[in-house]
């Protein structure tokens, strides 16, 4: 079973990331990422990028993951 843990671990991973939270019912998920890698990229391309480091558990493991993607800088605002 795909858990919170599993995915957050996975994200931190792939990718250079200041803060991580996931939470789900195993089914859907929604995470907080905040990553400096972020910075100039779109809501889209930042997207991406956690897709990439999710690899193949988002198409095989995981069905729904909302994600709130911001940088450093735009977490502290």
């Amino acid at each position: 079973m795909v858990t919170p843990e599993s995915i957050k671990a996975s994200i931190e991973q792939g990718l250079d990331c200041q803060q991580v939270d996931v939470a789900g019912d195993g089914h859907h998920f929604e995470a907080l990422i905040v990553s400096p890698a972020f910075r100039g990229l779109s809501r889209v391309a930042r997207h991406r990028l956690v897709y990439a480091a999710m690899g193949e558990r988002m198409r095989e493991e995981v069905h729904a993951l909302s994600m709130q993607t911001l940088t450093p800088e735009e977490a502290q605002a």
